[in-house]
């Protein structure tokens, strides 16, 4: 795609639902659970807190989805918590932000394509075995999806996205009437009691505070992904703040809707579910057995039973769901490594655009990433649930914080009381989301910093200070590099001094000697090292046979090296003049395979190398094609990318010109 139809990848608000907001959507498939999970610790009795943390979840919500909007109205440029940061209270602190969101984009994809393993192998357990390779092979085909565009890939995940919605809410709603009606549906656990683990039957005091807090950090992960949109919002169509508002509120909406109706209905049917199959008491053969996810076990108590359509394609559309729900992060991750690529944080590569006008480069630094965390945690949703929604915390805490430094900047200089009333209810929004996250953050860091959250911790650390080097290198490398005058730093140099290293005499040396002599240097040499007296005397054989005029330096080597004895006589030259310039001529084959370079080039290589290090001295590499080179190069002009990277293969104005008749305007 040309760049000047980056205008028609814009996206509709129907389009960027399911690819911004596919997180917190799906999240619902397992926040609901990890509240159970925990409460299910101490035991069947502390599930009567459910329905007061999911309350909190909500709230919170809320409280966050308010406050993204008004980040969204005030910084529309796409940079989201990591611009607000930066803006409001210093590039430190959006670098703490910017490597918060880094590291959680990379965690939603290993939980979000996890997650969706767990409820394939939920309706057919035999899978279990494929865990991570399914893992795997759902991060690649997102990747490939990615690559192909933002466009592309959203109207791939749209319909997905809008079937699970569908799906969820039939399955509440028929499940809460038919409890209405006085059939409630029952789970296949319901009958099963919980062992509580030893020392939590009968939890009091600060244990059971820390047990609640731990179960409403784990129901945070519904948050996961609602500061998308607010990074999303140059790929919105225009007007660009005003849809990404509309789009944050219909998301908040929906992700509440259906996490309370989950929840009521895990409550009414009596879900029983825990970390360890073995805890269930009533069970047999605990070893063996695999723990349906409790969207799995909703949809068979509300549709009848495992074998029924609607379990089927709940579980279905879930899995779906939960795999795409990476796609929130790998338009996210993609988009944000842009701006701090731009804002010299990261390497410029980061920044390019690739085929298809998507961040080719940052997609394909994401599944990496993810994918090496799925691998060495064998894919499991409650080993990397404990990595994950830290960074997203630290990032919502942060940017609220910054929000309100924004309207008391905007106050000072406001008179419009109209304008003003605006501005203070938006500050009391983005303070009291302020409060509350930066609380969250503080839960979330004391329930899970000692079961795996540290890793998180140390990866966000790493890449702050990752960040602040390479913006420390790029500084450092712009101020060496600038001008400060020209005329001293643009003067001729006094003579040009021209060595072609030679090792024997045939086509690539007599190219390099022809293309050095078409220079006019004011010196001209061949240069070459004795490492054994037969190939030397061949050398100057040839030499006179070819009559060549070029004269003929030889350095003796009596310990047979070749770099040491060139890299001492450049020198030796930049030292006798140091206004002269010396200029190096290599020549080099050009192969079509990479093996074919472990059989050539490696001493020019390494002389290369050595010589580009000395001041004053210029190295020219004279290309020598063999044959497998032309058959490589005629692949590569096909290849994807040929058309960026290059010239078109039949430029318009080339075409007209071999199809106009002889005797035209063009001849």
């Amino acid at each position: 795609m040309r760049s000047e139809e980056l205008g028609e990848t814009l996206l509709p608000k129907r389009l960027a639902l399911p690819i911004f907001a596919s997180d917190p959507l799906s999240s619902v498939a397992y926040a609901t659970q990890e509240i159970l999970l925990v409460l299910t610790l101490g035991g069947l009795a502390y599930l009567h807190f459910t329905p007061w943390i999911a309350a909190a979840v909500v709230a919170l919500m809320t409280v966050v989805v308010l406050s993204y909007r008004q980040v969204v109205n005030a910084y529309p440029s796409g940079g989201g918590s990591y611009e607000v940061a930066s803006t409001n209270l210093g590039p430190s602190s959006g670098l703490v932000v910017a490597a918060s969101l880094l590291v959680d984009y990379v965690m939603t994809v290993a939980v979000s394509v996890a997650s969706g393993v767990d409820n394939i192998i939920s309706a057919l357990p035999s899978l279990a075995d494929y865990r991570v390779v399914m893992a795997l092979g759902f991060v690649a085909l997102l990747t490939a999806m990615n690559l192909r565009g933002v466009r592309e890939s959203g109207q791939a995940f749209a319909a997905p996205t809008y079937l699970f919605i569908g799906g969820v809410l039939v399955m509440v709603g028929t499940g809460l009437l038919r409890y209405l009606l006085g059939d409630a549906p029952l789970a296949e656990s319901a009958a099963y009691g919980i062992t509580p683990e030893e020392g939590d039957a009968d939890l009091m005091g600060l244990a059971l505070v820390m047990l609640v807090l731990r179960a409403f950090s784990s129901g945070c992960t519904a948050l996961t992904g609602v500061e998308a949109i607010s990074n999303g919002v140059p790929a919105f169509r225009k007007p660009k703040s005003k849809n990404a508002a509309a789009t944050m509120a219909a998301m908040g909406i929906i992700a509440i809707t259906m996490f309370v109706g989950v929840t009521t209905l895990a409550i009414t049917a009596k879900v029983h579910i825990a970390e360890d199959a073995c805890r269930l008491t009533g069970l047999t053969g605990c070893e063996s057995y695999t723990q349906r996810t409790v969207i799995a076990q909703l949809a068979a108590a509300v549709f009848g039973g495992t074998d029924s359509v609607g379990f089927y394609f709940i579980q279905a559309v879930t899995a779906l769901v939960l795999i795409l729900a990476a796609n929130t992060a790998f338009n996210g991750f993609p988009l944000l490594a842009s701006i701090l690529a731009q804002h010299r944080y990261l390497p410029r590569q980061l920044h390019n655009r690739g085929d298809r006008l998507a961040f080719s480069n940052g997609i394909l630094a994401l599944a990496i990433v993810a994918g090496l965390l799925l691998w060495g945690y064998k894919a499991n949703v409650t080993s990397l649930i404990h990595l994950y929604i830290l960074g997203v915390f630290t990032s919502f805490t942060l940017s609220q914080t910054g929000m309100v430094r924004h309207w008391n900047r905007e106050l000072r200089t406001e008179t419009d009381p109209a304008v003003r009333r605006r501005h203070q209810l938006a500050r009391v929004i983005n303070a009291t989301g302020a409060c509350i996250t930066g609380l969250v953050l503080v839960i979330v860091l004391a329930t899970k910093f000692t079961q795996g959250a540290w890793l998180a911790v140390l990866a966000a650390f790493l890449l702050w200070l990752m960040m602040r080097g390479i913006r420390r290198h790029y500084d450092q490398t712009a101020a060496e590099l600038a001008v400060t005058d020209p005329r001293a730093e643009g003067k001729l140099p006094s003579r040009v001094l021209a060595i072609v290293l030679v090792s024997t005499v045939h086509k690539p040396t007599l190219r390099a000697l022809a293309y050095a002599r078409a220079f006019r240097p004011d010196h001209l040499e061949a240069l070459t090292v004795a490492v054994d007296r037969e190939s030397l005397d061949r050398l100057r054989r040839q030499w006179e046979d070819f009559e060549i005029e070029v004269p003929l330096k030889v350095l003796e080597s009596p310990y047979r090296e070749i770099t040491k004895p060139v890299v001492e006589y450049v020198r030796s030259m930049r030292r006798a003049g140091p206004r002269d310039v010396v200029a190096v001529f290599i020549p080099e084959y050009v192969v079509g395979h990479w093996w074919e370079n472990l059989l050539h080039n490696q001493s020019a290589l390494w002389l290369k190398s050595r010589l580009l290090f000395t001041p004053g001295v210029m190295v020219t590499s004279v290309p020598w094609q063999l044959t497998s080179a032309a058959v490589a190069d005629h692949a590569a002009a096909r290849a994807p990318g040929s058309v960026r990277r290059g010239e078109p293969p039949n430029p318009p104005e080339h075409a007209a010109a071999r199809t106009a008749p002889k005797g035209s305007a063009r001849d």
